[in-house]
C-alpha cells in the first residue's frame, strides 16, 4: 500500500470525522441515560464554583457551556467528549511534524491510539479525564515549542494550557513535573537558565490561584477525596500493599496496551532498538511518555496507593508518536496492509462491543430511567405547588439526574441537610432526594 504525501492530510480528516461520528452516534442510540461522571459534571456546572467535592472546576465549566447551547440533549454530551478527543488527535498529528518529514508517520501515530481503549471505548463518558486530554496535548506541544523556539507567546500558552489541565484533574501535575525535569536537564546540559520559563510559571500560578483559595476555604476536600479513592489514608494498609499495589498498577497498564502492541507488531518489520540520548527529540518524548508513568508507580510504592486504571487516560496520548519515532527505520511503507487491517479491526470492534454491552446489559447507569423519574417528581410537585422547582438536594447521581431532566433545571446545592431544607419556602423529599423552591 502506497501513499502520496498530499493525501495523508485528507486521510487524517476522514479518520477523525469517522471517529467523532461513530462515538457520538453509538452511545446516543444505545444508552437511555447519560453516564455517572457526565451527570455529576452537569450537576456541578449548574452551580459553578472554583472547585467541587471531588474535582477541580474545568470539566463542569466546559459541560455547562454545552448545556447553555443544547440543554438536556444527551447526544450533545457524547459529541462534547469526542470534540475533546479529536482536538487531542489534531494536536498530536500537527506536533508529529516536528519529528517526521513524512506525514504518514504522524498519521500512524494517531491511528495506533485506536488500540488503547482510553481513546475509544471509554470516551462517551465526558469526565475529568476526557476534559484534560486536549490540554495534555497542548501543554506538551507548547512546552516543546518553548524549549526549541523560545518564543514569548509559546511560554505564555504553555502556562495557560498547563493551568487548564491542572484545573481539570490533579494528576495533570505528573506531566508538569516531568516537563520540569526535562527543563532542569536541558538547563544543566546547556549550562544556562532560561528566564522566559518563569513566564509560564507566573501564568500557571495566576490561573490556578482562585482554585487554591477555594481549596483552603473548603478544607482541601478534593485532596481528601483523592486520598480516600487511593486508600493511601487508610489505617488498614499492610506492608505488602506497598508492593502489590504498584505491581498491579504496572500489570494493568500492560494489559490495557495489548491491542496497541498488536498493532505495533504488524507495523514494524524488525524490533531493533537504538537509543540516541543526544537527540533532544528523543529525550523530550522519553520525559513526556515515561516519566509520568514512573512517577505514578513511585507514588504507589511510597504511599501504598491504589491507582485507578481510568486515571491513566491521558498518559498514553503520545505513545504512538514515541514508538513510531523509535522504530521508523524498521517500518516498510510499502507493506502496511497488515497494520491497516489491525487498525480497522480494533476501530470497528470497540463500538460493536460498546453497543452490544449497552443493549444486552440492562443494569447499568446508562439504563437508569432518569427522565421518567424526573417526570414523576414533577407531577407530584405540581399537584401541591404552583412554584417551579429551582433547587435540588441529594447525591450528584440522584439529584443530578433531576437537575438535568427537569425543565426548570433546578440548581444542585449538595447533599440533604436540615439547614438546607430550612432555607426552602416549600419542599418535597422523595427517598434520598429533596426538591424545593427558594
Amino acid at each position: 500500500m502506497s501513499f502520496k504525501k498530499t493525501n495523508i492530510q485528507k486521510l487524517f480528516y476522514i479518520f477523525v470525522t469517522f471517529h467523532l461520528l461513530v462515538w457520538t452516534l453509538v452511545p446516543s442510540l444505545t444508552n437511555n441515560n447519560l453516564p455517572l461522571d457526565t451527570i455529576e459534571a452537569l450537576a456541578w456546572g449548574n452551580n459553578l464554583d472554583w472547585g467541587f467535592n471531588k474535582h477541580p472546576p474545568a470539566s463542569a465549566f466546559f459541560i455547562e457551556i454545552f448545556y447553555k447551547i443544547f440543554a438536556n440533549s444527551d447526544w450533545a454530551y457524547y459529541l462534547l467528549s469526542q470534540i475533546f478527543v479529536v482536538i487531542s488527535f489534531f494536536v498530536l498529528f500537527n506536533f508529529s511534524g516536528n519529528f517526521f518529514k513524512n506525514k504518514i508517520f504522524g498519521f500512524m501515530s494517531v491511528l495506533l491510539l485506536e488500540g488503547i481503549y482510553f481513546y475509544n471505548y471509554t470516551t462517551p463518558e465526558f469526565n475529568v479525564y476526557i476534559s484534560e486530554l486536549p490540554f495534555w496535548a497542548l501543554t506538551v506541544y507548547f512546552a516543546y515549542k518553548s524549549t526549541m523556539e523560545d518564543n514569548f507567546q509559546d511560554w505564555v500558552l504553555f502556562g495557560f494550557f498547563g493551568a487548564i489541565g491542572f484545573l481539570s484533574h490533579y494528576l495533570f501535575v505528573y506531566l508538569l513535573i516531568s516537563i520540569f525535569f526535562y527543563f532542569v536537564y536541558i538547563s544543566f546540559k546547556d549550562k544556562k537558565f532560561n528566564f522566559k520559563s518563569l513566564i509560564a510559571l507566573e501564568i500557571f500560578l495566576i490561573m490556578i490561584l482562585p482554585h487554591l483559595l477555594w481549596l483552603t476555604e473548603n478544607n482541601y476536600i478534593t485532596i481528601s477525596y483523592g486520598m480516600h479513592r487511593t486508600g493511601s489514608n487508610s489505617l488498614d494498609l499492610n506492608f505488602i500493599d506497598y508492593f502489590i499495589n504498584p505491581f498491579l498498577y504496572l500489570l494493568k497498564q500492560f494489559g490495557v496496551l495489548i491491542p496497541f502492541w498488536i498493532m505495533l507488531f504488524f507495523l514494524v518489520n524488525k524490533f531493533k532498538i537504538k537509543f540516541n540520548f543526544k537527540d533532544r527529540n528523543f529525550l523530550f518524548l522519553i520525559f513526556i511518555n515515561f516519566v509520568p508513568i514512573i512517577l505514578i508507580a513511585l507514588t504507589s510504592l511510597v504511599t501504598g496507593s491504589k491507582i485507578k486504571t481510568m486515571w491513566m487516560t491521558p498518559f498514553y496520548l503520545f505513545f504512538g508518536l514515541f514508538f513510531i519515532f523509535l522504530f521508523q527505520k524498521q517500518i516498510n511503507l510499502k507493506k502496511l496492509r497488515s497494520f491497516f487491517i489491525s487498525f480497522l479491526f480494533f476501530f470497528t470492534l470497540s463500538p460493536i462491543i460498546y453497543a452490544s454491552v449497552s443493549m444486552v446489559n440492562d443494569n447499568k447507569r446508562t439504563d437508569y430511567p432518569g427522565e421518567l423519574i424526573a417526570n414523576k417528581v414533577q407531577e407530584k410537585w405540581s399537584e401541591k405547588y404552583s412554584k417551579p422547582i429551582n433547587v435540588v438536594l441529594g447525591s450528584e447521581w440522584d439529584a443530578g439526574n433531576l437537575s438535568y431532566h427537569l425543565k426548570s433545571r433546578p440548581v444542585w446545592e449538595g447533599f440533604v441537610t436540615q439547614d438546607k431544607i430550612n432555607s426552602f419556602s416549600v419542599f418535597m423529599c422523595i427517598d434520598q432526594v429533596c426538591v424545593g423552591n427558594k
